[in-house]
């Protein structure tokens, strides 16, 4: 069986390594990201994975699994998409200085006939930022292709206090939900780990 991560992501492929997926394709989704109305982030996340998942699987045939996520940022429940530019990151992160958000991540198993579609949520908390370490950290470049112009894998770690939920959630693939999924398709991430030893 082909597996398929719709997603360009480097985070994303390298967590379906760790989960035990090896040998998996690569395609990028294309959609429009644009529902145009304004629903809640748990239910734009879960809309937008399964387009990516369908937009994909109708190139690569029924015998395909494809998994697909989208995450997004919320602010007291607006959504901090990627920054268009430095000054929008600025905004961005002064906003989440100090402040406790959430992160959704909409993830779609599909196969055939078959999907799944479900969503995590994860609050993290940042401490309070001064100007100047916004100012740096965006002249890392690190914030520039990331919802809510963080990564909490990189440089942006030094923001976090907290954290309540999935970790990989932040990152971008809520990696003990996606597990459940691909169980129901009887795709056993453990047993195919364990196989390979």
């Amino acid at each position: 069986m082909d597996i398929i991560l719709a997603s360009q992501s480097p985070r994303r492929r390298e967590l379906l390594e760790r989960m035990g997926l090896t040998g998996f394709q690569v395609i990028s989704p294309d959609v429009d990201e644009n529902l145009g109305e304004e629903l809640p982030p748990a239910e734009l996340v879960s809309r937008l994975s399964r387009r990516k998942a369908q937009a994909v699987a109708a190139k690569a045939g029924q015998d395909a699994l494809v998994i697909a996520a989208d995450t997004v940022v919320a602010l007291e429940g607006t959504i901090l998409g990627k920054p268009a530019d430095e000054l929008a990151a600025f905004r961005m992160l002064s906003a989440l200085s100090g402040a406790r958000h959430q992160v959704y991540t909409g993830v779609t198993v599909l196969r055939g006939e078959e999907a799944y579609t479900e969503y995590e949520v994860t609050d993290v908390t940042f401490r309070e930022l001064s100007e100047g370490e916004i100012e740096d950290y965006i002249r890392t470049g690190e914030p520039m292709d990331k919802a809510g112009a963080y990564g909490i894998q990189g440089y942006g770690a030094l923001f976090i206090e907290g954290i309540q939920g999935d970790y990989y959630n932040v990152m971008g693939l809520p990696v003990c939900r996606l597990g459940r999924l691909l169980d129901r398709l009887g795709v056993h991430c453990l047993a195919l780990a364990a196989r390979r030893r």
